[in-house]
Parts: structure tokens; sequence; C-alpha cells
């Protein structure tokens, strides 16, 4: 049975697409035997990571639906960039945004955040925590933006009606057409014989955000894999995520190395909003 004929009988009997997006996160999770023997916890976010790339003009949708929206949005409009890591999502859309609110709930990443903003000069406030627990904290802003996130979050509905009560004129969500950790998938089958599961996709949580009312606009586009060699802090990252020691690293270098180099698919959420 197709994707698409399991996700249509679901549906029919849950009659709902977030019970559908919540049960496939769900499947994501790591099985307490194997959980049981990681030597640290594989749910990591180095903020290392989420480092801003030098040239901050990225040119993809996701990039073109918040600017114009900004250009429209008259004098020194702001913006609020949820999940903001190091402000790869925002930094690139100043000008025009005047100001950035940024929201991590990771502290680390807000001082990476800040960094960023101080040594590029650009005007930023932070709120530390998960959107949910402080969105009251949050100001409306002009235009939010919330680049890979989405996958993290269970509460999807809330969560995106939160997003846009505090958007003037726009919301526009960056994530990958399949679970960040899809990537992974091959490696978990290798080390562990663990079978990871293909939902959700983008094109489930487009179909909850539908769901709520919302004329939702999507757009897809590819990214190239850089070829970059394979370093030793991505083995170390790999490594953690996978629930390994360092006794493997061989192994998981290898893995990375000849692992599939092709390109993303990665989607762009956008809408408008009548705040």
């Amino acid at each position: 049975m197709g994707k698409a004929s399991s996700y249509r009988q679901f549906v029919q009997m849950t009659n709902s697409p977030i019970q559908f997006w919540q049960a496939s996160l769900d499947d994501w999770g790591i099985p307490r035997e194997i959980l049981n023997q990681a030597p640290q916890s594989p749910w990591i976010h180095p903020p290392e990571s989420f480092k801003p790339e030098s040239d901050l003009k990225p040119n993809t949708p996701s990039w073109m639906r918040a600017k114009e929206a900004l250009l429209n949005a008259g004098q020194k409009p702001t913006l609020l960039d949820v999940g903001c890591g190091g402000g790869r999502a925002s930094f690139a859309l100043v000008p025009p945004a005047a100001h950035i609110t940024g929201v991590d709930h990771q502290q680390s990443m807000l001082e990476l955040f800040v960094s960023e903003a101080s040594s590029r000069s650009i005007a930023v406030s932070t709120i530390f925590g998960k959107w949910l627990e402080v969105a009251h904290q949050a100001p409306i802003c002009d235009v939010v933006v919330c680049h890979h996130v989405l996958f993290n979050v269970h509460e999807l509905a809330e969560f995106t009606l939160q997003l846009t009560k505090h958007a003037r004129h726009r919301v526009v969500v960056e994530i990958p057409m399949s679970h960040p950790l899809s990537n992974l998938s091959p490696a978990w089958k290798h080390f562990w014989n663990l079978q990871r599961p293909s939902s959700p996709t983008a094109l489930d949580a487009a179909e909850v955000i539908s769901e709520l009312g919302i004329n939702i606009n999507v757009e897809t586009f590819t990214v190239p894999d850089h070829k970059t060699a394979t370093t030793d802090r991505d083995v170390a990252h790999a490594r953690v995520r996978l629930c390994l020691d360092e006794s493997r690293d061989a192994e998981v270098r290898e893995f990375l190395q000849n692992r599939d180099r092709s390109p993303r698919t990665l989607v762009t959420l956008w809408w408008e909003t009548s705040n």
C-alpha cells in the first residue's frame, strides 16, 4: 500500500490530520533498549551547526516571500524569528528588517544569535523558552519566520496559530520535505537493524495548517549537498545521534563518506495574516 493510500485511510479513521502528524512524529522515537545503551542523549542541537553563512542572500522562496512582505510593511519593519538558532533565517532579511526578535529554547543558541547579530550591526532582542510557553512574551511583528522547527513540534496546530497571531502581514515557514533525521535512516538500519519511518512529510504539515482554515501556499525547492570533507565534528554529531560510543567512529565516518549526496528538497509554507 502506498503512502498516499495509507494516509487517506488513517485520516478516514481518525478524521484528523493533526492526529496523523502526531502519531507519525511519535514513530521517530528511539526504542528504550537502544537509548539505554547511549553514552549521552542523542537529541542534540550543537550551536556551531546553526551559525549563519557568510553569504546572507540565499535567494530561496523562503527568503523571497519574507522579504517581499517586509518591503510592503512600511518603514522600519519588524521581524520575529521563532527557533532562531544563530540567525540563519532572519539575518539575511536585514535590510529591509529593522529589528529582529529571536526566540529559542536553547540559551547557547541565543548567545550565538546575539553574537552574530552584533558582528553584523543588526538590532535584536531575544526571548528564551519554548514557543508555546513564551509566545505571550513576544511582540506582534510585521513578519514571522520559522525555519527547520516544525518536525520538533507535536502540538502543531496551536504552534501555528500562535505564529499567525504574532504576524501583522505574513508567516513564512521552511522545513525539509522529509524528516530532518531521514538522512541517518540507512545508518540506523546498518548499526541497529532499526527501520526508521518515512512519515510525516512537509505536505502533512501543510494539511494540518490548512485544516485550521489558513490559506496556505506551498513552494518546493532543492539545495545541493556541497561535497565537503567529513570532519571529526560531523562524525561526533552523527555518532551521538545514533546512540553509539567512540569505538564506532571509523564505521560512522565510512557511512558519512559514502552516504547519498543528492540535492535536498526543502519546502516553503507561507500565508497572509489579518492582524
